[in-house]
């Protein structure tokens, strides 16, 4: 009764998704002591709630001006509270010395919701799922597969280096892009100067020379006169392609599969796309297999790690081969498109071995590696061709100038 009564002392705001009679599915919100007392409510009216989808409404990790909470913070956060845990500390007092003075007062005040839960009784698993916006659905079942067998600090440590090997993953695929965009973005704002501000003054001059202009010059002169008559025009489409593109990514899912098979097929990113695919699979798949997590449940963990659509289908129709009995390997074995041979051979080897986790975290550190290797590839491929793009825009911009000044001495 004393843990009701600590529930009780305080309201919260729940957002929840049911199931009505029909088999819709319904959501809303409601404000409860406590989510069982949401979970009474909802079955009261006739609703369903589905498992998981009672989570607490946090307003103060969310609100604007606040520090975001990164990837590095959560793993960092998951390290400290193995430490402790394994040191003998308990776990609320863990909460209290790793959230007070944190370097982000967000992810301090995250840890102050995460011990009031504790404390109120709730798993650590089921604290963490009231935040799904920091800790996803692998997160809470990785701890909560701890709390289940009683390997809680080990389980955590795992989630760490998890967490530290995806990051910096998504850091050297972020790097690669990063550079040539960047580059791109400086060589179209230099050349659109030029024709707006700089070409005009050069074709004020040429009008007093009396001849006729090269092509390439008058070319150039034209490409100026109509960018400075439409510039609000290319400015609108511009933001317009933008805003579309990125309002397609949010919610066109075929418009975000075509990307994602096209990024396959590109040169040199198509092998980055494919070995960052397979390290995150392999990575996900070893931390979850090691942590107890039955395979089929794993999967869909998973396959929404993978960053590609076109991996996600396949993790999961994998997933379904499994539980129809179906070995990994053979399944795996079915679409070599995708999955290359060596980490076909290693999961048959860990299968038999009974150290499967073994095998995939092996051939999750040789993917790895195997992406560094395309992000010097790509850089070292790109350097070139991003220089002979500024020579062929801006540096023909400026021979299209100079071109009647080196024929004016035939002029006079």
């Amino acid at each position: 009764m004393a843990k009701v009564k600590a529930k009780k002392a305080k309201n919260a705001t729940f957002t929840w998704e049911c199931t009505n009679a029909k088999g819709a599915t319904v959501k809303g919100e409601t404000t409860a002591a406590s989510a069982d007392v949401v979970k009474a409510q909802l079955r009261k009216q006739g609703l369903t709630p589905k498992k998981g989808k009672i989570r607490k409404k946090s307003t103060s990790i969310l609100s604007r001006g606040t520090k975001p909470i990164t990837t590095s913070d959560i793993a960092v956060f998951s390290r400290q509270l193995a430490t402790m845990i394994k040191a003998g500390v308990p776990m609320v007092q863990a909460f209290d010395i790793v959230g007070q003075g944190h370097s982000n007062p967000t992810m301090g005040k995250l840890i102050m919701e995460l011990k009031a839960d504790v404390e109120a009784g709730g798993t650590l698993a089921t604290a963490l799922s009231q935040h799904p916006a920091q800790f996803d659905d692998l997160f809470v079942s990785l701890v909560d597969a701890g709390e289940q067998s009683g390997a809680l600090e080990t389980l955590l440590d795992k989630v760490a280096t998890y967490k530290e090997k995806s990051e910096a993953l998504r850091i050297k695929i972020k790097k690669a892009l990063t550079y040539p965009i960047s580059v791109l973005i400086v060589a179209v704002i230099v050349s659109a100067i030029l024709l707006i501000f700089v070409i005009p003054i050069f074709a004020d001059m040429f009008e007093g020379f009396g001849a006729e202009l090269p092509a390439f010059t008058k070319f150039v002169v034209g490409l100026s006169d109509g960018l400075i008559e439409n510039v609000w025009l290319f400015i609108a489409i511009i933001i317009g392609a933008v805003i579309g593109f990125k309002q397609l990514k949010v919610r066109s899912k075929s418009f975000n599969e075509g990307l994602d098979k096209l990024a396959l097929k590109l040169p040199a990113v198509g092998a980055l796309t494919t070995n960052a695919a397979i390290a995150r699979f392999s990575r996900t798949l070893a931390t979850m297999f090691a942590a107890g997590v039955p395979l089929v449940e794993a999967m869909v963990s998973v396959a929404g790690a993978a960053g590609n659509s076109v991996y996600r289908k396949a993790i999961l129709q994998v997933r379904d081969d499994i539980a129809s009995g179906t070995t990994l390997q053979a399944s795996l074995s079915q679409n070599k498109d995708l999955f290359p041979n060596m980490l076909i051979q290693m999961v048959g080897i860990g299968e038999e071995s009974g150290a499967l986790d073994e095998m995939l975290d092996k051939v999750a550190e040789y993917y790895e590696a195997a992406v560094d290797d395309a992000v010097d590839n790509l850089t070292a491929m790109m350097e070139p061709l991003i220089m002979s793009f500024l020579a062929v825009v801006v540096g023909g911009l400026v021979i299209a100038m100079y071109m009647p000044i080196f024929k004016m001495g035939s002029v006079m």
